[in-house]
Parts: structure tokens; C-alpha cells; sequence
């Protein structure tokens, strides 16, 4: 059995990546769950991909409503969420954004979206994985 004591006091900050697909709203749902078992503060994080080649805005204001959707769950939930958007590689920035924004736990979806972008890009919960220095709570 854990002992949530312990928990509560390693994981005060909780980071979910996210890119609006259901499998990302499974990692939202088990971050928020997790926080408000823990007081822990959910940091919702979307990467607007630098490779794609659709206009800035409309990827920007994808990832403003992908971010609010977080926000209301964790607002049902009582539990507070801070939102990162950024442009970037989403694969490749993940440690840098977990130590930028002070996350003790990382919870990722195994899956994203997917298809081609997927193959060439690699998966960016792997290489989470890889490079993050923090627990790393894998969903699938």
C-alpha cells in the first residue's frame, strides 16, 4: 500500500502534456484526479509544433481552447491549474519546460495524435521519457 503522506509531500506540482486527443484527456483526468488527492497544483502544458505549417493563430487559438478544457476539469475538480503554451518541438522541449515550470511529476499519454506526423516525428511521450528528469507517469 502507498503512503499518501509520503506521496503529498514528493509531488507538488504535476505537469500533463496535452494536445486535445482522447488519449491526452485521459492523462488530463488522472493529473487532476492526482492533484486533488494531493493538493498537488496541475500544470497543463500544449507545445504549438514549430513544424507545422498551418497559420500561428490558428494553432494558437487551438491551443488556448485545448488549455481551457484543462482548466474547467480542474476547476470542477477544486483543483488549480496553471496553463504553459508555447512554440517548439513538443518531442524535444518537455525537459525544458518540466524544469522551467518546477514539475516534481510528469503525466503523459502514451498516445497522441496520430498518423504520419507521428512516424516522423517520433514519439514525444518516449522521448519524455528519455530526457525528463522527474517521475514520469506514462497513460495509456
Amino acid at each position: 500500500m502507498i503512503d499518501l503522506n509520503v506521496v503529498e509531500w514528493m509531488f507538488e506540482k504535476i505537469m500533463v502534456p496535452t494536445d486535445g486527443s482522447e488519449y491526452a484527456a485521459r492523462a488530463e483526468d488522472i493529473a487532476i484526479e492526482l492533484a486533488g488527492r494531493l493538493g498537488a497544483v496541475v500544470v497543463a502544458v500544449h507545445v504549438i509544433d514549430e513544424k507545422l505549417i498551418y497559420p500561428f493563430e490558428v494553432l494558437e487559438e487551438e491551443g488556448k481552447e485545448i488549455l481551457g478544457a484543462v482548466q474547467r476539469k480542474g476547476r470542477e475538480a477544486g483543483v488549480r491549474v496553471d496553463e504553459v503554451l508555447v512554440f517548439g518541438s513538443p518531442a524535444h522541449d518537455m525537459k525544458k519546460i518540466a524544469d522551467k515550470t518546477g514539475a516534481d511529476l510528469v503525466v503523459i499519454a502514451s498516445h497522441g495524435r496520430s498518423g504520419l506526423e507521428k512516424i516522423l516525428m517520433g514519439s514525444v511521450a518516449e522521448t519524455t521519457l528519455k530526457t525528463v528528469t522527474v517521475p514520469v507517469l506514462l497513460v495509456k
